[in-house]
């Protein structure tokens, strides 16, 4: 059954145009002219007075309707969907007309305040200058994270200032942590219960006293029946002993980044590798790593981290003073730190104990007998990173603050992904925004790193080739130095990275030539070495050559080789090296941009 079209009257002059009141032309006047199948249209033109689109006051005097961009009703018969939704009920009461228009007047402004104000951010955007991003890779204890300090060292330093002084806790910890592991060498030296002592050898009494790489190389070396070690050195084992407790307090109050973990099982050295990664599988914390830990320190919470400026920190909660003492006859020092919160008067009070111990900390480390067990086990503390035994004296003093040197020799481990924006203060890109992603290097951690090779300029891959003769942590059967070169080769090889800059640090050139100095033979643990000499510059100049070779083979396009040595812990020479690194990816990023 066929439905009458309605006849709508208009006046010749507005053709329909005009909006539609109850399907009656709202400037009707004089003759009308029936129109048939006129098409239903709503007013989409904005004006500039909103009020004068809608209805009067319910309590106004007069009772004459304006027009209204939803005056459309039910009567009319329409084949739009939309505007069947829209339409106002056909009993729409003036009182209730009067409030949708109300409303929608007032919709209509907040939309165009959002407009205009997405509009001035796109503007904003354009003028400001993009941000060079740059992502650190490298195995675990490559100096990553000591590259991030270099940097801001180098270019934001009133931000490397700030934090300074929060690096004493960490600082502590390592050198705590040194000690803790000569501990367990010496321990290890003698038997668990000794006669001519009298008393038991205090043991580690948790997981976080072992370090689990020295457990494994000293497993085999049985106790000695001739050990050099005699009952003074017992004594100080003893006396030492709280310091596990300082230890673990410091652990906690730092968070996870201040331990070390071992990865159980065998994972490939880029896991992201062979089209198998799906991002979905991981969650990636940014509020893990030493950015985390030196905002507990200070007294930053983790949701205001981001936005505290300048070193700005929140003020610590108070706790009862701890009772540090010492008991005649027994030499035993009892430490009641707090375990867990305030955080800050944890780490002062872990201090305090320092300072306390420092006269046998010293003793322990100077000690020659300390000094043969080391050896003859093949530790060597002080090559590894965040040693501080030979400044015990100052580091363990009351008035003690961090110097720059320390901070950059201060280790902590990266968990997940850290971002770190800084605001160049100097130089030609003064103002300029940098990000710098570092992401964990242990071969657990890898899979994070997939999705920040997008939209990268640069990458900074950091190979420590003192480590020639080293294992994994992670996995002892992989040799380190295969580790990096198998990494380095994943990198050149990945097709979304075929554009972007690669800038090798070969890391630790320093503990390369100690090394080599001390007779370790590179030949011994790299047979492709055969016939050359010895020495430090000819094996960086044949580790060099491996990472180039890789490159120029299996990189997707040909790009240039730009290659460092590199001691990151050496400020002034890593400078001049950031320096010319930063000038190398900025002109790079200008002819990305098309600008050179």
């Amino acid at each position: 059954m066929n439905m009458p079209t309605p006849a709508v009257h208009v006046t010749p002059a507005c053709k329909g145009r005009c909006p539609l009141v109850h399907g009656v032309c709202a400037a009707a006047s004089g003759s009308p002219v029936p129109i048939t199948a006129l098409p239903v249209r709503l007013a989409t033109q904005k004006t500039s007075n909103a009020s004068a689109l809608a209805s009067p006051s319910p309590s106004s005097k007069s009772n004459t309707l304006t027009p209204s961009i939803t005056a459309m009703t039910r009567d009319l018969a329409t084949p739009d969907p939309l505007a069947a939704a829209i339409m106002p009920p056909s009993d729409e009461t003036p009182a209730d007309r009067w409030a949708r228009e109300q409303a929608e007047a007032h919709a209509r402004r907040v939309s165009e305040q959002i407009d205009d104000q997405i509009k001035a951010e796109k503007m904003a955007m354009k003028k400001r200058k993009p941000p060079i991003k740059v992502l650190l890779l490298g195995q675990s204890e490559s100096g990553k994270s000591t590259t991030v300090k270099n940097f801001q060292l180098a270019y934001a330093y009133s931000s490397f200032l700030a934090e300074r002084a929060a690096w004493r806790a960490v600082i502590h910890l390592n050198l705590v942590r040194s000690v803790s592991s000569i501990m367990n060498v010496l321990t290890k030296e003698l038997p668990p219960t000794t006669p001519a002592f009298g008393y038991e050898l205090p043991l580690p009494r948790s997981s976080v006293d072992i370090d689990e790489v020295e457990v494994e190389e000293t497993a085999s070396v049985n106790p000695s029946t001739t050990s050099p070690l005699t009952e003074t050195h017992v004594a100080l084992l003893r006396r030492l002993e709280p310091l596990r407790d300082v230890q673990r307090n410091l652990e906690r109050s730092l968070g996870a980044a201040s331990t070390e973990a071992i990865q159980e099982g065998s994972v490939s050295a880029a896991p992201w590798d062979g089209g198998k990664f799906r991002p979905q599988e991981f969650a990636v914390t940014s509020r893990s790593g030493w950015k985390s830990a030196l905002n507990r320190v200070r007294g930053i919470r983790g949701e205001d981290s981001d936005s505290v400026k300048g070193g700005v920190a929140g003020r610590p909660s108070h706790q009862p003073r701890p009772s540090v003492s010492r008991k005649s006859g027994s030499s035993r020092r009892s430490e009641s730190l707090p375990e867990a919160g305030g955080t800050q008067p944890t780490v002062e009070r872990a201090a305090e104990a320092i300072v306390s111990f420092a006269s046998d900390m010293h003793a322990l480390w100077a000690d020659p007998a300390v000094k043969a067990v080391l050896d003859k086990r093949g530790m060597r503390p002080e090559e590894g990173p965040g040693f501080f035994l030979n400044d015990v004296n100052r580091i363990a003093a009351q008035d003690y603050q961090p110097s720059d040197d320390d901070v950059v020799r201060a280790r902590l481990r990266t968990m997940g992904v850290q971002e770190y924006r800084f605001i160049f203060e100097k130089g030609s890109e003064a103002g300029r925004e940098w990000l710098i992603y570092d992401v964990g290097g242990a071969r657990s951690l890898r899979h994070a790193w997939y999705p920040y090779f997008d939209d990268i300029n640069a990458i900074i891959f950091l190979a420590p080739i003192s480590c020639f003769d080293e294992a994994l942590a992670e996995d002892k059967r992989v040799n380190r130095l295969q580790d990096s070169l198998l990494l380095w080769k994943a990198v050149c090889s990945t097709k979304i990275l075929a554009r972007v800059q690669l800038i090798l640090f070969l890391n630790k050139c320093d503990l390369l030539q100690k090394k080599l100095a001390r007779g370790v033979r590179v030949v011994d643990h790299v047979p492709t070495y055969h016939g050359r000499p010895n020495d430090a510059p000819s094996a960086a100049k044949y580790f060099r050559a491996q990472f180039k070779d890789i490159l120029t083979k299996y990189s997707p396009e040909q790009r240039g080789f730009y290659s460092y040595l590199t001691s990151v812990v050496d400020t002034k020479a890593t400078a001049i090296q950031v320096a010319a690194i930063r000038e190398g990816i900025q002109r790079n990023h200008l002819k990305d941009a098309d600008i050179l």
